[in-house]
């Protein structure tokens, strides 16, 4: 097994990719407070309920939409940086590299279909004030596509924090960081029937997040530093 020496993380590439995990970072964060600044509905909440939020914060929603789409790039520009800096340094961590880019693949698509589902949703709010079909299988889908989106995003959160640390790219907190994130993530997942029905498993997936995000941060923060730590560390 070749294993990364205890050296500097050089040259603009990483600064490169660390600065795109602190974008979708700073995205992820944004996207949730405009929507939750707005008093979002849960997905159990009764639909007339939910219909007048979106009535009534159509901007805030676009924004959140606006921000899906930047998330996507951010995403895979960012897997993709990695993955060349694990490779770049050790072998060791190239499997678990080419896991975190196969599964964000995977969630880059079920973002997209969230997203859509949401646009939908959206747009098929009439002015006669009561729910649609239309509206209601929109909010359900856009709701079905979070949940599965979260065993996506815990298999992309283990496979970048198992490859970063095998590369000696971050400490053995962030591993741990990651190895927690994802079983949240992917325990959330499980119930993604219930999660669409309005479950308060949401909140297990929405701590699992909240780890990913730590996580973007930190693990940006050490590549625009060009900060390494020893492979045992």
């Amino acid at each position: 097994m070749t294993t990364a020496p205890h050296t500097r993380v050089g040259g603009g590439s990483a600064r490169v990719v660390g600065a795109t995990a602190l974008a979708l970072a700073a995205s992820l964060i944004v996207q949730n407070v405009v929507v939750g600044a707005g008093g979002a509905p849960d997905y159990g909440d009764p639909i007339a309920d939910v219909l007048a939020f979106h009535a009534e914060h159509r901007g805030a929603i676009a924004i959140a939409v606006g921000l899906e789409a930047l998330n996507l790039p951010l995403l895979l520009g960012f897997l993709a940086g990695l993955h060349g800096l694990v490779a770049s340094r050790t072998t060791a961590g190239a499997t678990w590299s080419r896991l975190a880019l196969a599964a964000g693949a995977t969630l880059s698509a079920i973002w997209a279909i969230y997203a859509v589902a949401w646009i939908g949703a959206v747009l098929s709010v009439g002015d006669g004030g009561e729910p649609s079909v239309a509206f209601e299988l929109s909010w359900r889908l856009h709701a079905a596509g979070l949940g599965m989106a979260l065993p996506a995003l815990g298999t992309t959160f283990l496979g970048a924090a198992m490859a970063a640390h095998a590369a000696a790219l971050t400490p053995a907190w962030q591993r741990l960081l990651g190895m927690v994130g994802a079983v949240l993530l992917v325990a959330a997942g499980t119930a993604s029937l219930a999660i669409a029905d309005g479950s308060s498993m949401v909140f297990v997936g929405v701590a699992g997040l909240a780890l990913w995000i730590l996580w973007l941060v930190a693990t940006g923060l050490r590549l625009v530093r060009g900060r390494s730590v020893d492979i045992d560390a």
